[in-house]
């Protein structure tokens, strides 16, 4: 059996695939923006096929796309106003494609110098964006932003605990402790689950008007489970909460974090990326006294999933965390100034993420990421904007492009809030979820997409105003 084809059959493939994809990216709008959600006939679609049907390799090719066109949420639609789930520039996924058919192994330095260079060289970038000092930078690349907070606990736990990494919980007297905010990300439950903690050792700290974590009551929580006989080890503010897109107050937790010695972790997953626009990047002051970072790369840099990076301003704590020796791994570098990633990292075996980043920057350098946040903000604004004079009403508070909005005489109506959204997705025009804001359910809309223009947010301003009457007319 020959895998690679012959070069004529690579050729027409290739051409195959690349018309069927440049048919989609150029008329993604075109799309639906939600499918069918009928699992049998999902299932049905999927078993067309016993591995041996298809007549031809076109064939085959054409299930696969004819599948993601009809049964995906089709998160590069400039009406897709959901979680952040950004179109992928084009960069991005050539990056990808050119990774596929080099297939690096990143795992060990000497395998793929250019890769692996290319990546510290990326870390090197951010960290500096982000105000870490040159030569304290260090951090890796991970497959999501629930990779890096996974990191970031291990790498808190090492630093506060320095027997951790060989003798693990058993070697700990008291029960550790982590703290983030009610709005924090799940992965952070997820994390201390995983890590053996479990998520009773996350403390969910109540939130102010804003919801952003109250800094006094951070402090009472410390405060008291020092008292109980616990270790508090870890506080985590949020650069852009999921549902909210609030942003702690980043220096008043830095102040808690030294009063306390507690490693200092901000999941700017999303937010983070403000840091690359001047008029946003004032948002994330403090954030640059941080022990480490989360921040996802395939959100506002719109590269394909999954592309986060993990930050730290500790040099030694990502080997700390993770050193290992083996027999059997390369060592042509062992004498050259490097580090092998599989002793720097969660992940072994590990293909080239950075080059998604990377391309994208030669291709548009930060000016032009810069332009593209730009862009969205303003478009945000501009829903904002819409929205107030359509006579909703704003019930979140945030620079950043999510908005939470209600109809105010139906702002106790749970049912009016999923009604709309359920008939906004049905139509299969825009996707926008749900999200309860101080306990009242509201609209949640962000702007995702570089694409989404003015004629988008008029588009949807019809629909959802079209939906809010339909709902006042049948409503009991």
């Amino acid at each position: 059996m020959n895998f690679d084809l012959d070069s004529q059959r690579r050729d027409l493939l290739y051409r195959h695939v690349i018309e069927k994809i440049e048919d989609y990216y150029t008329n993604t709008q075109d799309y639906s923006t939600s499918p069918n959600l009928e699992i049998k006939e999902i299932r049905s679609f999927i078993d067309q096929s016993d591995f041996q049907t298809f007549d031809s390799f076109k064939q085959a090719i054409d299930h696969v796309i004819n599948g993601l066109e009809e049964f995906s949420v089709h998160t590069p639609h400039p009406k897709y106003f959901g979680l952040f789930n950004p179109r992928a520039s084009f960069p991005g996924i050539l990056a990808d494609l050119i990774t596929a058919a080099f297939n690096p192994q990143l795992a060990a330095w000497s395998h793929a110098p250019f890769a692996n260079e290319v990546e510290t060289r990326l870390i090197q970038e951010f960290g500096q964006k982000f105000g870490y000092e040159a030569d304290a930078v260090d951090g890796v690349f991970a497959s999501g932003g629930a990779e890096a907070n996974l990191t970031a606990v291990l790498c808190a736990l090492n630093h506060s605990f320095p027997d951790y990494a060989k003798n693990g919980l058993l070697g700990l007297s008291k029960r550790p402790v982590i703290y983030c905010s009610e709005e924090a990300h799940h992965s952070i439950d997820k994390a201390a689950q995983a890590v053996g903690l479990g998520y009773s050792s996350v403390q969910s700290v109540p939130m102010d008007n804003e919801l952003k974590m109250d800094a006094e009551k951070v402090r009472s929580l410390i405060q008291q489970d020092i008292t109980s006989g616990k270790q508090p080890f870890m506080l985590i503010g949020t650069a852009g909460t999921t549902g909210y897109g609030a942003i702690d107050n980043l220096p008043a937790l830095r102040k808690i974090a030294d009063e306390f010695n507690l490693w200092y972790h901000v999941d700017a997953a999303y937010g983070g990326g403000a840091i690359l626009h001047n008029d946003l990047k004032s948002y994330l002051k403090g954030i640059e006294e941080s022990d480490s970072i989360t921040f996802d790369a395939h959100k506002w840099m719109s590269v394909p999933m999954g592309t986060s990076l993990f930050l730290a301003s500790h040099k030694e704590i990502l080997g700390k965390t993770f050193r290992i020796k083996t027999e059997y791994m390369p060592k042509e570098a062992c004498e050259l100034d490097v580090v092998d990633p599989f002793a720097h990292s969660i992940q072994w075996s590990r293909r080239f993420m950075g080059l998604k980043v990377y391309l994208s920057l030669l291709f548009f350098g930060w000016d032009g990421f810069a332009e593209v946040i730009g862009h969205q903000t303003r478009v945000g604004d501009l829903l904002r904007e819409k929205l107030i004079e359509n006579e909703w009403t704003i019930k979140n508070n945030t620079p950043l492009p999510v908005i939470c909005f209600t109809e105010d005489s139906l702002q106790e109506d749970a049912i009016f809030i999923k009604t709309v959204v359920q008939n906004i997705i049905d139509s299969g025009k825009s996707w926008i979820s749900v999200y309860p804001v101080n306990q009242t359910p509201t609209l949640r809309v962000c702007i995702t997409n570089y694409n989404t223009s003015e004629q988008e947010i008029d588009d949807f301003i019809t629909e959802i105003n079209y939906q809010r009457e339909c709902y006042k007319k049948t409503a009991p």
